[in-house]
């Protein structure tokens, strides 16, 4: 497989589950513990070697840009009063300049229109796709792990990380075909759409996390709406599947879907649990607020 250099993040959605928090404010941005989810999952696609950092955006997301940018008022603050720890932080955090892209995504046609119109930033390469909203617990991260994977597989390999659910929860996610092993990857033999449990072709379900070849875009360029009127990845991801392999993971971690208000929540307990700095006041905190439980 070619060296996957660039990622796409697509972070246009209106993040209607979380109004009125997100009515002024992108729920990419939503902090868990100290630091915005889209912080993250950009701190994954580094930590894999991405070095092109391609955002898909909407209208009122400029948030997002500047938080990936310079804050010269704060750092001279900073500065000034001997805060060189948070200094180092923020310098941390900091893409190096030319390593980020932004796009605008002018209609809410969904998450196979928002991959297209980062196309002329792809180019002809593949690309990773993490969703913002997913957040994977793990020291190796997710993508380093898919890509580990993808380094054993054909060179014009797509991958999808999957992870298991109970079969009763099969029907709100996209469900994978299970075929025979490749390394630590296995073949996807179908990809379901909130499949009836007795339907669905296994318990593994798709997980926000993508590694796509750069004939996706033809595809989605002439791919009609479909459930509820958007363009959707996975039907073009069918489509492409009828000349391309596609490859499931089932990766090491804890998945968080920060799309909900439970799975943010428990995001922000479980990330502050593995802080030294937090961990054992948040213990004795969550003791006692459980303790007439």
């Amino acid at each position: 497989m070619k060296p996957l250099r660039k990622a796409i993040f697509p972070v246009a959605g209106l993040g209607t589950r979380f109004l009125p928090a997100t009515k002024a404010m992108p729920k990419e941005m939503l902090p868990v513990v100290d630091r915005p989810l889209i912080q993250y999952v950009v701190d994954e696609a580094r930590q894999a070697g991405i070095e092109h950092f391609i955002f898909v955006t909407g209208r009122n997301k400029s948030v997002i840009e500047d938080h990936f940018d310079r804050q010269f008022e704060l750092e001279l603050t900073l500065s000034e009063r001997g805060k060189k720890d948070d200094l180092a932080l923020l310098s941390r955090d900091l893409p190096g300049p030319g390593t980020t892209s932004f796009t605008r995504q002018q209609s809410p046609l969904g998450l196979g229109h928002a991959v297209w119109c980062a196309r002329e930033l792809i180019g002809n390469e593949p690309f990773a796709l993490l969703l913002p909203d997913v957040l994977v617990q793990h020291p190796r991260g997710c993508l380093a792990q898919m890509i580990d994977a993808a380094r054993e597989l054909d060179g014009n390999a797509n991958v999808i990380a999957v992870e298991e659910v109970p079969p009763a929860s099969v029907s709100s996610y996209g469900v994978v075909g299970v075929g025979p092993s490749k390394g630590k990857a296995f073949a996807i033999t179908k990809m379901v759409e909130k499949p009836k449990p007795a339907d669905a072709p296994s318990n593994l379900i798709i997980t926000g996390r993508y590694i796509l070849q750069p004939e996706i875009f033809d595809l989605l360029a002439k791919q009609e709406r479909g459930a509820g009127g958007e363009i959707q990845l996975t039907d073009a991801m069918l489509q492409l599947q009828h000349t391309q392999p596609f490859y499931g993971l089932k990766f090491e971690g804890r998945s968080f879907d920060c799309g909900s208000k439970i799975g943010f929540l428990s995001a922000n307990v479980a990330y502050a649990l593995a802080r030294d700095d937090i961990a054992p006041a948040l213990r004795v905190e969550i003791k006692r607020l459980l303790g007439d439980k």
